[in-house]
């Protein structure tokens, strides 16, 4: 199974994923006023209300009709946004995490397991944490 974020915005979401068999479907998140849901292939699968809200959904793809088999994902969202910035049309959610048993198939963000690495020296901390270079390889000194 492979998947690939399409669109990633402030009130949503949209994953093309690709199962082995070569069917393409369309996983959808959308925030509403009142509450979260998940589509797959324009079908609602899951939704959540309230204050509260769901951050994790769990999906099977290619299940039998007798619910048996299938591919389990899961698909976690950080919804939290930059605060000072409420104006900018290009607000988006903080972090999408696609994943199945052997691992993230997608990732964006704060759920991006690269986030998580800590920084091996100073220049990569000074490069993660505020954006700066630090030296110059040709220049080390």
């Amino acid at each position: 199974m492979r998947a690939e974020l399409v669109r990633v915005g402030l009130h949503q979401v949209d994953i093309k994923v690709v199962t082995e068999q070569g069917e393409m479907h369309v996983l959808q998140w959308r925030r509403n006023l009142l509450w979260d849901e998940v589509l797959l292939d324009g079908k609602r699968q899951g939704h959540s209300g309230g204050f509260g809200r769901e951050k994790c959904y769990g999906l099977v793809f290619g299940k039998r009709a007798d619910g048996t088999g299938g591919t389990k994902v899961m698909l976690l969202l950080d919804p939290a946004t930059s605060y000072g910035n409420w104006g900018n049309p290009h607000q988006q959610l903080s972090g999408v995490r696609l994943e199945t048993a052997d691992g993230p198939i997608v990732a964006f963000g704060t759920l991006d397991p690269k986030n998580l690495q800590k920084p091996a020296t100073f220049a990569d901390w000074m490069k993660k944490s505020m954006g700066m270079e630090w030296g110059d390889e040709r220049r080390p000194h």
